[in-house]
């Protein structure tokens, strides 16, 4: 047996051994060579997770054994143990996720030069990446609400990091009352399943999935749940303020935390219920929660004068796009070959949309940390004249605002054109709203660059230096991979994307994967 099936696990145990170890570090130049060691190397094992699925197809892994599956004595099977399960869509939100967190933890390595609890700050970083990681190789629900509880209190402890400011403080608790509401639906939800299947496996369920008034109940509370964790309309009260107050870095990662989310909410809609599901309520739901965040977000990001909070409200937005991408191909399900055509289409546009705002929104956080970190502030009144100062951070906000606002040849721009083509077939308003969106996109950072970088230089800003080298690094690390995306957008999808949506489809393979072996 290869050892790089026991990727899976090692992808969530290596950042908690990081999580237990970094709290008894004493030197902190040792404790930041752990932090880059760690990130490192846990990205470098959800590469090779990624790569191994690519070619070798779903890895299944089991813990505590070989075999997972138990016959019962009525000649039912069920999968017994905890069993991770990663497909290409899976491996590729590893992944993913993993390069923007190498990027926001190397960003903050001089940030933890300024505090007095860098160890505490490491070990809940390292925590939140295990979660984070933990919901997107999970093979069953009950693993996926640990997990999901896991990245929820370290995200608690980072968010109110900055414990002497009322502000933070404040967000902190509406964050961590609005997780203790999703967790406790989720886990009803977990409990109506398990209560009419007796398994908590999702495999297990969508092979025996007949969709009644429970089953349907217990989508909804998914739904709901999922949808609050990721920051959508109406459900996004938390999501400025969390974003606004953590360090800049945290927002950075909270970014990919919640396309974790995301991921769940689509990992249940086509891998549990998938075809089971009839009617398009459910498509059209996530349509509808990907319309009101698309527009909604935009209109406030456009009115706001504080950077972060702006950035925040268009992670709101970007998240619109993901939902309405993923919702017209779930609509696309039981629709006629043409439409099919197209709904596979929106999939790919809202797949790479994830690896996209990932990489672009998080490098926008992070030279926000970057003007923070150097003048003190991030209200764009007090901010001007910072280009000549700061022309690393400069360039890299430019390059990320031109991306987040879909400017050809940018990333952005070809999975929005993905959303925008496939949107219209099936109504032009849908397009309408996706391309107002962008128009209002590229005319509020257009504000944050003319008011930041722009026009004359303050006289309180007269001593004002480009960042520390650590903190270039880790925003350009954000910055190569979105034009390595602009200058490789075919190959990307060849590669990356359309595995991913053909697996996040083919709701009988990953049935098959768990069901069909470990015997």
């Amino acid at each position: 047996m290869s050892w790089q099936v026991h990727l899976p696990a090692l992808v969530v145990s290596v950042p908690l051994l990081g999580a237990f170890i970094s709290i008894a570090m004493v030197k902190p130049r040792l404790r930041n060579l752990w932090f880059a060691t760690i990130l490192v190397a846990t990205t470098v094992l959800a590469f090779l997770m990624w790569r191994y699925v690519a070619i070798n197809g779903t890895l299944v892994y089991v813990m505590g054994g070989e075999r997972w599956n138990l016959t019962l004595p009525s000649g039912m099977t069920l999968p017994i143990r905890i069993i991770m399960e990663v497909d290409a869509f899976g491996a590729f939100m590893a992944l993913a996720g993993s390069i923007a967190t190498l990027a926001s933890g190397l960003f903050s390595v001089r940030f933890l030069d300024r505090v007095n609890d860098g160890n505490k700050f490491v070990a809940l970083f390292f925590l939140l990446f295990a979660g984070m990681l933990g919901l997107e190789v999970t093979g069953d629900f009950f693993n996926f609400f640990v997990f999901l509880e896991i990245a929820s209190v370290a995200s608690f402890g980072l968010i109110a990091f900055w414990r002497d400011r009322p502000e933070a403080i404040e967000a902190s608790f509406k964050y961590a009352v609005l997780s203790t509401f999703v967790a406790l639906i989720f886990l009803i939800g977990v409990g109506i399943l398990y209560g009419v299947y007796g398994t908590l496996n999702m495999a297990a369920i969508a092979k025996n999935m007949q969709v009644g008034f429970l089953e349907k109940l217990a989508l909804v509370l998914f739904i709901v749940s999922l949808a609050m964790k990721s920051g959508a309309v109406p459900l996004h009260m938390w999501e400025p303020d969390a974003y606004g107050q953590a360090p800049a870095g945290v927002s950075c990662f909270l970014v990919v935390v919640g396309q974790a989310s995301l991921y769940g909410m689509f990992r249940i809609a086509f891998s549990v219920y998938g075809q089971a599901f009839e009617g398009n309520v459910l498509a059209w739901v996530i349509i509808v929660l990907g319309l009101l965040s698309m527009f909604i977000g935009v209109i406030m990001a456009v009115i706001q004068k504080e950077a972060k909070r702006l950035m925040a409200y268009h992670c709101i937005s970007q998240t619109g796009y993901m939902l309405m991408g993923i919702g017209l191909g779930l609509l696309a399900l039981s629709s006629s070959q043409a439409m099919s055509e197209y709904g596979f289409t929106a999939m790919k546009g809202g797949i790479f949309h994830i690896i996209n705002n990932a990489m672009y929104k998080g490098l926008l956080f992070l030279t926000a940390g970057s003007l923070f970190y150097a003048t003190g502030t991030t209200n764009l009144n007090k901010l001007g004249g910072l280009a000549r100062k700061m022309p690393y951070t400069t360039f890299m906000f430019a390059v990320a605002a031109a991306a987040i606002a879909g400017l050809p040849p940018f990333n952005g721009f070809v999975s929005k054109l993905l959303i925008y083509e496939s949107s219209f077939v099936v109504h032009p308003f849908l397009a309408v709203v996706a391309m107002v969106t962008s128009i209002l996109t590229l005319a509020s950072f257009v504000k944050v660059f003319q008011s930041g970088f722009l026009g004359p230089s303050r006289d309180n800003l007269n001593n004002v230096r480009e960042v520390p080298l650590s903190m270039v690094v880790g925003m350009m690390v954000l910055c190569v991979m979105i034009i390595s995306l602009s200058l490789m957008p075919n190959w990307v999808l060849a590669n990356l994307i359309e595995p991913a949506a053909r697996d996040l489809v083919n709701q009988a393979s990953y049935i098959q994967a768990v069901m069909g072996s470990g015997l």
